[in-house]
């Protein structure tokens, strides 16, 4: 018989409300901790101060692939690959880290957020199975989130060749260009 770890159920705890605060759906605590969905409910419950939203997860590619999407999408990701690569961090850690930085970085820049830990979350997921890659710019050097078998020779991205109507919204926090 297995004896269960206080320690290590304080960890799945402690990365559960994480999760919770940064915004993330019910299906990522799921498949990211090893606390039961009645538990996992009650938490969010707590933390949240509301029940968690009901419905599917996103699973579509095509999002990350659409104009602003993509550049926050390449954002979060190029600071997810370094996180991974200078630290020990387990997987959703560094998915947290990296989200907290890119979050940080946009705020910056005056931004809104397009991405959410829910979305971050799937982004990886994606990349892992390679179901979306990363490319580099022929004209920048920068690295976005492509289609996995992008041809790299002549790849630009939507910052260095936007789309005709790029940029010119109106909405809040968007990305402008002039």
């Amino acid at each position: 018989m297995a004896t269960k770890s206080v320690l290590n159920d304080s960890k799945q705890v402690e990365r559960a409300v994480a999760l919770i605060q940064l915004g993330a759906r019910l299906q990522v605590l799921e498949s990211e901790t090893d606390l039961s969905y009645e538990r996992l409910l009650r938490l969010y419950k707590e933390v949240a101060g509301r029940s968690p939203s009901k419905g599917q997860l996103p699973f579509s590619t095509d999002w990350f692939l659409t104009w602003q999407p993509n550049i926050h999408a390449s954002l979060f990701l190029n600071t997810y690959e370094y996180v991974s690569k200078v630290s020990a961090l387990e997987d959703i850690d560094a998915i947290m880290k990296a989200f907290r930085l890119y979050t940080e970085q946009i705020a910056a820049c005056g931004l809104e957020p397009l991405l959410s830990i829910t979305r971050a979350w799937r982004l990886v997921k994606f990349v892992n199975n390679n179901m979306l890659g990363r490319t580099k710019c022929s004209k920048c050097g920068g690295h976005f989130v492509t289609n996995p078998y992008e041809n790299a020779r002549h790849f630009e991205c939507g910052l260095c060749t936007p789309p005709a109507r790029a940029g010119k919204s109106a909405s809040a926090g968007g990305i402008l260009l002039h």
